[in-house]
């Protein structure tokens, strides 16, 4: 296992919907094992294969504070969402030093292909549900801010640059 390098936003491929998983392989796994070291590297909650230039929709999370409960996800889609909304704080690698109030939907029932590469539905509450959330929202090519009106987004993108320069 090895941390690899987070893509920096404006990168275009953050904006790219990535490719489908077509099975389980180890290559996937070795993947996997990659996410899961970069996101204890950053510290994170969870991470998108397409934030360290990996276009294939893999994802992990491990909000638990022992950081002991590794989920692998390939391919994952919400499949039922919660009517009830929750506020977290979101934040991302790829534009550091900067977060927002983000309102998603409190709990998700979530389709995915597991390590043994068996299609599970799993339901997913509070943070994990955020995280999820969040990393299916990069496979699609989407980041957090794209859920803020265009002038919060703004003043979120202009905070940003100044953090970097």
């Amino acid at each position: 296992m090895s941390a690899r390098p987070i893509l920096q936003w404006p990168d275009k491929r953050l904006r790219t919907p990535c490719a489908d998983v077509p099975e389980i392989t180890d290559e996937v796994r070795k993947i996997w094992d990659d996410m899961i070291e970069t996101m204890d590297a950053m510290p994170g909650v969870g991470l998108g294969a397409p934030q360290i230039g990996v276009m294939q929709r893999l994802a992990v999370v491990d909000t638990s504070e022992a950081r002991n409960t590794r989920i692998r996800l390939a391919n994952p889609e919400v499949i039922d969402a919660s009517a009830i909304m929750n506020d977290h704080e979101e934040a991302s690698p790829c534009l550091p030093g900067v977060y927002a109030k983000i309102s998603r939907p409190r709990g998700v029932r979530v389709r995915f292909m597991d390590e043994t590469g068996a299609v599970v539905e799993r339901d997913f509450v509070g943070l994990d549900a955020t995280s999820v959330q969040h990393q299916i929202d990069h496979l699609a090519g989407k980041m957090y801010f794209d859920r803020l009106s265009k002038m919060k987004r703004d003043m979120l993108l202009k905070r940003a640059r100044k953090v970097r320069d």
